[in-house]
């Protein structure tokens, strides 16, 4: 089974280490070859543009590709999402000049519009009533208002901090975009398709979670099993004839803190935290 993923940008190192820790690591010089093996010889990748993924899974090149979900849209091929895969989270932005007499995109009537996403802009356009014509560039959409190409851009932005630099200020949003796998309908099923839904949905799950450890007396369980917001609850296990007790828990990482403090101050002791790789409910 070939899968597409990122060749390079933003995408490109945050996809290999998940595919790494879902067991399915890359050759060390593999990103500068356009296939690569995995360690599992029924999955290879192929590398490519994030934007052109959508094409390569639709043309039968990929049975599956990880991409975001603005390039899916933009593609205009119906494909399947199996797997929101939690990361390069972002929006498709309306945004006009600081100074511009516009707060919304419906005062864009007869503007000119900058966009590397034509398709969705169209179809944003057409679902809002806005009579706009579209201007498509393949880089810089955030000059182009100061340089009279556009009134207005449709971009992609993260944080706002590309906007706010290029004195541009945000009224409406297109869409909302993260990393997903996508498959072509007709592989949806497919056994090795779906273990890979299942490795990469176990990362997923387990990242912002914590491993914990401790030995907490036998008289004073219930004291510290009630300081765990576990997932599921703790395991409990005898390791010691005098009672004692091994102790382990899942706890989310904004919780870690709060809980050692207290699973200490109710007896616990050789409590330790680990990072989770997977995480298989």
């Amino acid at each position: 089974m070939r899968v597409a993923i990122p060749n390079k940008g933003r995408l490109h190192d945050p996809t290999l280490t998940m595919l790494e820790r879902a067991g399915l690591p890359l050759d060390a010089h593999a990103s500068r070859q356009l296939y690569a093996d995995t360690v599992d010889p029924a999955v290879s990748v192929l590398f490519a543009r994030a934007a052109d993924i959508p094409e390569y899974i639709h043309d039968g090149a990929a049975v599956a590709g990880i991409t975001g979900r603005d390039n899916v849209a933009e593609s205009g091929h119906a494909l399947t999402e199996l797997l929101d895969l939690g990361y390069g989270r972002c929006e498709l932005v309306v945004a006009v000049p600081e100074d511009a007499p516009i707060d919304s995109p419906t005062q864009l009537d007869g503007a000119t519009i900058a966009t590397e996403f034509p398709a969705v802009t169209r179809a944003y356009l057409a679902e809002t009533g806005i009579d706009a014509s579209i201007v498509e560039v393949s880089g810089a959409t955030e000059l182009t208002p100061h340089v009279e190409m556009a009134d207005a851009i449709v971009d992609i932005t993260s944080t706002g901090t590309t906007l706010r630099m290029n004195r541009l200020r945000q009224i409406g949003t297109v869409l909302e975009s993260s990393v997903g796998l996508y498959a072509h309908p007709d592989h949806v099923g497919d056994e090795t398709l779906s273990q890979l839904v299942t490795a990469l949905q176990s990362v997923r799950d387990a990242q912002g979670k914590r491993y914990l450890m401790m030995n907490v007396p036998g008289d004073r369980l219930e004291a510290v099993l009630d300081e765990i917001p576990g997932l599921g609850g703790p395991t409990v296990m005898d390791v010691a004839d005098d009672g004692t007790k091994a102790v382990h828990a899942v706890v989310d990482d904004r919780d870690v803190f709060a809980v050692v403090e207290a699973v200490r101050s109710e007896g616990a002791t050789g409590i330790l935290v680990t990072q989770i790789e997977r995480l298989l409910e």
